[in-house]
């Protein structure tokens, strides 16, 4: 017997996958999360499945989890005390940041925090050019007194970033000799280690981040191994990373910025599964959780990358999926604010003391509540009856927090709170298309998330997406994306380069270098050869922009080639800004390489579609208020396990299921294909 278990930390629940290798039986579990020790509920929940089913903790094979410590420790400023030695004339870098502001006319917009204490910051002489060469070399003497400092005053990691280290990192790796020397045992994160990549800010910012993580990441990596070992479990575990691949735990110690959001990538890779199944390559994800939305675009079956994000206010420059977070989730609590207009998040009642129905002395209407009042949930248990529920607290909050404020009545309260939610989450949505050139119409929203399937289809409504398609189970998609992730390296080298042929060498020659690298850490994941798999990227511009477009390229990199990423280049450039110009030269900027280790995966076989299966009889049918409807309507609730392959549902219905609950308004269609998924069709007229 061999199984896997994929864990997702969530901000209100735990999610969990248990797959049985032999017999392909799938299961899933959930787990209120505990803030304080996010382990407690992953240890917790394991330990209840192991003895639930009767597993010896020693056939479990692979167990890959979220995680949410680093994401956590920043939003929370919970991380170490930090020391930065850098370049004589740069230790100010962080407070000038770059020209562009995240909001150009807002004066009073308040910078991020610094998380870099006063008098933390260390310059040492030594000076390497743009080609380089070294200009001045490095003062030893500078850099010890520069530790010693750092010691004195208590520096618990030291970040080292200096000019020029990712074209010569010699001079940072001698002073992560020094540091070793001078204060053995602090963590130590050089950038040339994590970013070789040129843009000062944006690298000693990922430097400074990763630092200041370290601490944290290690003492957690060391708490839940050991944790692990405890239960009997034998293998070690993986955690994702932001670009929806796994690791070893132990190589985050070393990269902990990678792992910051971690968590919802892996449902943009439990899609892209499902996506695959259905032969659908051009997905909008709708990730909504019991905190947050997130968002992201699948097109030709891939998740978009991005290599720039920012995370609380500072640029990371590393790759992750593309994902947009909004603060609207079922915890979302609803206020009237001093205009006297209804607003929706971004605060979370989270996981304690929840939404007010969840009787655990939450006071605040939040989605839920509304979503309860409307019909749309059960009133008196959610997660398959495991749940108990009260609806008359719901209706209390609405009542005294959003009706005596306004002049609302009771359901017109609880519809206009997921009127706004639903208007954020469309907002999210556009980010992520219009706002990047794409068509959403041409694409299918995938509803996961505990409460995705209760909004999808209004919110595709009004995107003008005619299609929603719902997993079977939803809300643990993410804990199933777990089950699915490969193992993958992302390397890069800046070199501004003139894309022409007298520039082939130097690219072959850097590719040949990041490659070296990319198949040693394979080696030390201990990927076979013959699961190891590259892709080969390179950031292109127009000589004189300041902007790049990765454009995937074939290898070997020959003239064929290069001119075959000059024409992608442009058409992307098109794509992008409404233009191209063929005959201005391009410029490759940074070089790229994923080394991919093909982990192996669940395989959820089809079942045989039932052309005449008949819908069975509800379970009760429930008065509903639906968005833009005038009354409640009589809807059919149905158990959705007890929904054949092949059945078809003419809204309005709804069907329940332990991790979510699925809406099927009026004017949609729904049907049950041959891996169980819910795929529902408007039916309407186009919107205006």
């Amino acid at each position: 017997m061999s199984y896997m278990i994929g864990v997702d930390v969530g901000g209100t629940f735990t999610d969990f996958s248990l797959f049985d290798t032999q017999t392909g039986a799938l299961t899933h579990y959930k787990r209120s999360s505990t803030p304080e020790d996010p382990s407690k509920a992953i240890m917790g929940g394991i330990q209840e499945i192991l003895a639930e089913q009767q597993i010896d903790p020693k056939d479990v094979s692979y167990l890959a989890h979220g995680t949410t410590v680093a994401t956590n420790a920043l939003i929370e400023k919970k991380g170490a005390r930090m020391g930065l030695i850098t370049t004589e004339g740069f230790k100010d870098l962080m407070e000038i940041g770059w020209q562009r502001r995240p909001s150009l006319y807002d004066l009073r917009r308040p910078k991020p925090e610094n998380l870099i204490p006063a008098g933390m910051k260390q310059e040492v002489k030594e000076r390497i050019l743009h080609d380089g060469s070294v200009l001045t070399p490095l003062d030893e003497d500078s850099v010890r007194n520069a530790v010693r400092y750092l010691k004195a005053m208590g520096a618990q990691t030291i970040a080292v970033c200096t000019l020029f280290s990712f074209l010569n990192p010699a001079h940072e790796d001698r002073i992560k000799e020094i540091i070793d020397e001078e204060y053995p045992g602090v963590y130590v994160s050089a950038s040339h280690d994590l970013v070789a990549e040129f843009r000062e800010y944006s690298r000693m910012s990922t430097t400074m981040l990763n630092a200041y993580l370290g601490p944290v990441m290690k003492e957690y990596v060391h708490n839940f191994e050991r944790s692990v070992q405890e239960t009997g479990i034998q293998v070690a575990p993986y955690v994702t990373q932001s670009n929806g691949s796994i690791i070893s735990i132990a190589e985050t110690v070393d990269c902990p910025i990678k792992t910051a959001v971690s968590g919802p990538s892996a449902g943009v890779i439990g899609a892209i599964y499902i996506g695959k199944q259905c032969g659908l390559d051009k997905i909008i994800t709708f990730d909504m959780g019991g905190t947050s939305i997130d968002v992201s675009l699948i097109e030709n079956g891939k998740a978009q990358l991005s290599n720039d994000r920012t995370v609380e206010g500072y640029p990371a420059r590393i790759p992750m999926i593309d994902i947009v977070t909004v603060g609207a989730g079922g915890g979302s609590i609803a206020r009237i604010d001093e205009g006297g207009a209804l607003k929706v998040g971004p605060r979370s009642a989270g996981a304690t003391p929840g939404p007010a129905c969840y009787m655990r002395g939450g006071e605040l209407p939040c989605v839920t509540d509304a979503n309860i009042l409307l019909g749309k949930l059960n009133s008196e248990k959610i997660l398959g009856g495991k749940m108990d529920v009260d609806i008359s607290l719901a209706e209390k909050a609405i009542r005294t927090h959003i009706c005596e404020k306004s002049d609302l009545d009771l359901h017109r309260a609880a519809a206009g709170i997921i009127s706004v939610v639903n208007s954020n989450m469309v907002r999210a949505i556009r980010v992520v298309s219009v706002e990047r050139g794409y068509d959403p119409r041409e694409f299918t929203l995938m509803a996961f998330g505990g409460a995705g399937p209760l909004h999808a289809c209004e919110v595709a409504r009004d995107m003008g997406i005619r299609q929603v398609l719902m997993p079977p189970s939803p809300g643990t998609l993410c804990s199933l994306g777990l089950l699915m992730a490969d193992t993958k390296f992302d390397l890069s080298c800046s070199n501004l380069t003139p894309a022409q042929p007298d520039s082939l060498e130097k690219a072959q020659k850097i590719f040949q270098d990041l490659l070296a690298e990319g198949n040693a850490l394979l080696d030390k994941e201990h990927v076979a050869q013959d699961k190891r798999q590259y892709t080969y990227t390179v950031d292109c511009r127009y000589m004189r922009q300041n902007y790049e477009i990765p454009i995937q390229i074939t290898m070997p990199f020959d003239k064929a080639s290069m001119d075959n990423m000059i024409e992608q280049f442009n058409q992307e450039h098109e794509h992008a800004y409404g233009y191209c110009n063929r005959e201005m030269p391009v410029q490759m900027v940074n070089f790229r390489i994923s080394a991919i280790g093909v982990m192996e995966k669940p395989n959820l076989a089809a079942v045989t579609l039932q052309p005449d299966a008949k819908l069975p009889q509800p379970m009760e049918v429930r008065k509903v208020l639906f968005d833009r409807e005038e009354a409640f309507v009589d809807t059919n609730v149905y158990r959705r396990s007890d929904l054949k392959a092949g059945v078809t549902i003419q809204g309005p219905a709804i069907l329940e299921q332990m991790d979510s609950t699925c809406v099927i308004p009026p004017q949609w269609q729904a049907y049950t294909d041959a891996y169980h998924n819910i795929i529902a069709t408007y039916q309407g007229g186009d919107e205006e």
